[in-house]
């Protein structure tokens, strides 16, 4: 191995490590299933290697490989894969690796909604308000306008609201 692929193999390497709790965070939100997020974490990452020259030269890496793993996930999901809803309880920070969400009373209720969502409602409320990426963030990794993500977030946060239960959980502070 030439010094050079050496140093593109350490490159990838660390940034899949730095990168690995945030796109396993964002890829069960999408899924609603471990095993699921980590096949899909997996086959970006895979699509991220092979094109690694690209990515690595991007303005935004991140960004770049944040859109390959929303097109491996709507790919998936307009092949008609079923997706698995929250059987174990799980949290997206359990699969992660841990953060302030970890302390919410009631996510099971929370991830069960998300799951019910449409994709694109759901992929546009997890980028804009799990992953707190900008309109125009969340767009260039769905792969549309702004207006259609501002559209798929209005109509994914509508539809969560429109869950009584969840509702109550939220007014009570359960869910952070």
């Amino acid at each position: 191995m030439g010094e050079r692929e050496q140093t593109r193999e350490e490159e990838f390497h660390g940034f899949v490590m730095s990168r690995w709790p945030g796109l396993m965070r964002t890829a069960y939100l999408l899924t609603g299933d471990r095993h699921a997020a980590e096949d899909l974490v997996q086959s970006a990452l895979e699509r991220a290697y092979v094109a690694w020259r690209r990515v690595s030269a991007a303005d935004d890496p991140d960004a770049y490989v944040r859109r390959i793993l929303i097109n491996v996930h709507a790919r998936r999901h307009r092949r008609g894969l079923k997706e698995f809803l929250m059987a174990r309880g799980e949290t997206p920070e359990q699969v992660a690796g841990g953060d302030t969400m970890a302390q919410a009373e009631d996510r099971s209720m929370l991830m069960r909604a998300l799951a019910g969502l449409p994709a694109r409602q759901r992929e546009a409320v997890v980028l804009r308000y799990w992953e707190d990426l900008t309109e125009t963030q969340a767009a260039a990794a769905m792969g549309c306008s702004a207006g259609t993500v501002k559209s798929n977030a209005a109509k994914g946060i509508a539809k969560l609201r429109a869950i009584p239960g969840l509702m109550e959980t939220a007014a009570n502070g359960g869910v952070k």
